[in-house]
């Protein structure tokens, strides 16, 4: 148990004490080797085309767009509330003999972590996530990503956008985000655009709009508007709860980031599907919105992904609410 007390912004409350689960060595050890298997499988694509010099306008957005890169993928982080033991958990070994005859006393081997920013080590070599020294540093971050992930979870899901910011990204825009061709021709995109009402909710994608579609949203989405407005249906919410894991750092345990990863990755894919680009020469099929059956499979993946992000965002909030209750 570590005692600590609140400074998070706006709260004030008597000390608090963290219960910590401590994990021996085989055990930390088969989980983050378990990790990187995982990362490896989700970026080796990335790494296979980044040796090649090649692009992928589908796959290559997380990592681009998150500044996300495969070893910050890979290096697992245990989470805030878990306690990493040394070899032989602190306790010496035996080695040989020392001048006067007695045997020395091995130090313990702690974990890789100690070296690592934002994690202390106890004098009997244990390593944890040091929440206050990250709070320190990220504590108003962490107070914006809880009240944002809250607000977003206290909303129902819309699914009526139809993936249409993609196509208001394209509207009348001779210049292209994707080195893709128009699967309706430009004159085919624009119509789609001007026969839908469309209602972005989300920031990161209204700011992208061209000039003559911002106009047409039904909404006006701002940084500074941005928590009254996401809502879970969303797919770039959901694709930004691995942006949110991301800023949080090691008080997410690996497992959480991997999830969060994955997700985006499927979500990016429906992102794309349904766009106006011709993803065909990527092996994919066109979610085609602009029809009824395109709609309702469109509708249908939207929803799927909005439950599935529900449990990632209540555990991404459950991070900065033990966060909240604990610093020096």
């Amino acid at each position: 148990m570590r005692a600590y007390r609140s400074t998070y912004p706006g709260r004030v409350t008597a000390p608090t004490v963290l219960p910590l689960r401590r994990m021996a060595p085989p055990e930390w050890r088969a989980v983050a080797a378990a990790h990187a298997e995982r990362a490896d499988a989700l970026t080796a694509g990335r790494l296979a085309r980044r040796s090649r010099g090649e692009k992928h306008p589908i796959d290559d957005f997380l990592y681009e767009y998150y500044a996300l890169t495969p070893g910050l993928l890979r290096r697992w982080h245990p989470g805030v509330g878990t306690v990493l033991a040394p070899d032989d958990d602190g306790r010496s070994a035996e080695t040989a003999p020392a001048d006067d005859g007695e045997p020395e006393a091995a130090s313990p081997l702690e974990p890789p972590h100690a070296a690592w920013r934002w994690y202390l080590t106890d004098d009997d070599g244990a390593v944890s996530f040091d929440v206050p020294a990250f709070l320190a540093d990220r504590g108003r971050a962490v107070g914006d990503i809880h009240r944002l992930l809250s607000a977003t979870a206290s909303r129902p899901a819309f699914a009526g956008c139809f993936g249409l910011h993609e196509w208001a990204m394209a509207y009348r825009q001779p210049e292209l985000r994707h080195a893709l061709p128009l699967r309706l021709g430009q004159a085919g995109t624009d119509a789609v655009v001007e026969a839908h009402k469309i209602r972005c909710s989300h920031f990161d994608a209204f700011r992208f709009f061209t000039p003559d579609a911002l106009a047409r949203n039904q909404l006006q989405p701002s940084r500074e508007n941005q928590a009254a407005l996401e809502q879970p249906g969303c797919l770039h919410a959901n694709m930004d709860l691995l942006k949110w894991a991301i800023k949080l750092g090691p008080a997410v345990p690996g497992e959480l980031v991997m999830d969060c990863a994955e997700l985006a990755r499927d979500v990016r894919l429906l992102d794309m599907r349904a766009s106006p680009y011709d993803v065909s020469s990527l092996g994919e099929r066109a979610v085609a919105i602009e029809t009824p059956e395109g709609k309702a499979e469109y509708v249908a993946g939207q929803r799927a992904f909005s439950e599935r992000a529900a449990v990632l965002r209540e555990r991404l909030i459950r991070v900065c609410e033990v966060l909240a209750t604990v610093a020096p």
